[in-house]
């Protein structure tokens, strides 16, 4: 009976989500409006987008390796250090839709501290916002800029640690 109860679920989902010829298409609320969580979803595809692109820069063969270190990019202490080091050129409006989503409850991943989850979860909901916003010359100013506070961190890492 639960199976059927999920499935139920599902279809009822299904029917709302997916667009038709005969329901028209919802009109999108402006970023702002939106829960931080949803930046933070959008954020987060957008800078797995990102690295994952620019890595190709450094390695174009290897796809473990491309995973690897992407995946330690994104990563939600790499995103915290990244934030952390960013905060003090974020305007007004960026530093509340930060503060939004690093309040916003939600369960940690295992690998994180509580605390560099939120951070992550701001710096993802901060990326998610300038994607929405479509202010593209500020979303790729601050990216990259933590793309290399990221890659600087995770040098730094190996340098003192090894592969530990």
């Amino acid at each position: 009976m639960e199976t059927q109860m999920k499935f139920s679920h599902f279809q009822l989902l299904m029917e709302m989500a997916l667009p038709s010829p005969e329901k028209p298409k919802t009109p999108m609320p402006t970023p702002e409006q939106l829960p931080p969580l949803v930046l933070a979803y959008i954020g987060d595809a957008f800078f797995n987008l990102y690295v994952r692109s620019e890595l190709l820069h450094y390695e174009q063969n290897k796809v473990q390796i491309l995973h690897t270190y992407g995946a330690q990019m994104v990563s939600a202490p790499m995103q915290a250090l990244a934030l952390r080091a960013l905060s003090d050129v974020l305007t007004e409006a960026e530093a509340n839709i930060v503060r939004r989503g690093r309040n916003t409850k939600s369960k940690p991943a295992k690998n994180s501290s509580v605390s560099d989850y939120r951070y992550s979860t701001g710096f993802e909901a901060l990326l998610g916002y300038l994607y929405l916003k479509a202010d593209r010359e500020r979303l790729f100013e601050l990216t990259e800029k933590a793309f290399a506070i990221i890659s600087r961190g995770i040098i730094d890492h190996y340098e003192k640690f090894g592969d530990k």
